[in-house]
């Protein structure tokens, strides 16, 4: 896609990202206050390599895109950030269009500040629904970290058939990831606990530090006692420090869940895609993976 680009006329090149400009990337997010977590861009570059661009003025990064393409015709955008001494002179549109060809032909989706929506529909996306992000410190108690309300119990989700972990998600996401979730609930730090009931797996959830406490996604769960099971347990074996939670608002249970247990808004994002939204059941989402990935 972008090996015949040549350098423009006033020094502003687009490439790939290396692993390195990557580490870069998440770094500005952290700078931006989107928190990113500690160890993400291991597990984000292996999903697309390819889907990680990178503007350079005068071979200096400036601007950062990740253009991220899944199986079954569906990409997701995020890392977009110009900095600060660049802004306003053009370089992140041109990396946006770079970013948008290497999603030709996919439904696109995006987790984008408020005050970028106008932005986002002039270049054909759509408002799906807004994510809430909660945070705070959770609550002392609760169920231990194998035992749940109404009989269900919750284990170690490394020890659950991976191929159950992958159904889920791919009921709740866009677009099948198997490679992608077997290096997140590998990520150093991170807690995976699955929630089983007479056999059926009916919640899963991670929480990995971030570079302030913990955040947890994605949390899935078929009911809202199931997820407030699954958030007590993760954050106990997260340990001491605030936790982060991205709920879909129109998942009402999630809003009062989260509520509940004591943790309060933070800012949302606006999901919107680009294309026909895919149909999700936000019922069973009480937690969105990541703002950069989906």
């Amino acid at each position: 896609m972008l090996g015949t680009e040549e350098e423009a006329a006033d020094g502003y090149r687009i490439r790939v990202m290396s692993r390195a400009d990557l580490d870069l990337a998440v770094d500005w997010a952290r700078a931006e206050g989107w928190n990113p977590g500690l160890h993400d861009a291991g597990a984000f570059h292996a999903v697309d390599p390819a889907g990680f661009l990178v503007g350079l003025l005068d071979g200096r990064p400036v601007a950062s895109l990740s253009v991220v393409r899944y199986p079954a015709n569906f990409g997701f955008l995020g890392f977009y950030i110009v900095r600060p001494e660049a802004r306003g002179r053009g370089y992140g549109w041109r990396l946006w269009r770079a970013g948008l060809r290497h999603l030709e032909g996919c439904t696109v989706g995006l987790d984008g500040v408020v005050a970028q929506q106008e932005n986002y529909r002039k270049s054909g996306f759509a408002l799906s629904h807004r994510n809430i992000r909660f945070g705070g410190t959770l609550p002392d108690g609760g169920t231990g970290p194998d035992g749940g309300t109404g009989g269900t119990t919750l284990v170690d989700a490394r020890t659950v058939p991976f191929d159950r972990l992958t159904a889920l998600d791919a009921e709740l996401f866009p677009a099948p990831r198997p490679g992608f979730l077997a290096n997140w609930i590998a990520l150093p730090g991170a807690t995976a606990l699955a929630a089983v009931k007479d056999g059926d797996l009916i919640g899963f959830g991670v929480i990995r530090p971030c570079h302030s406490g913990f955040k947890i996604g994605p949390l899935y769960a078929a009911d809202a006692g199931v997820a407030r099971d699954l958030v007590l347990a993760l954050g106990r074996a997260a340990g001491e420090g605030p936790v982060f939670l991205d709920v879909p608002e129109p998942n009402g249970a999630g809003l009062r869940m989260a509520e509940e247990l004591g943790l309060s808004p933070q800012f949302e994002t606006a999901r919107m895609y680009l294309g026909p939204a895919p149909a999700t059941d936000l019922a069973r989402v009480f937690g969105m993976t990541s703002f950069e990935l989906g």
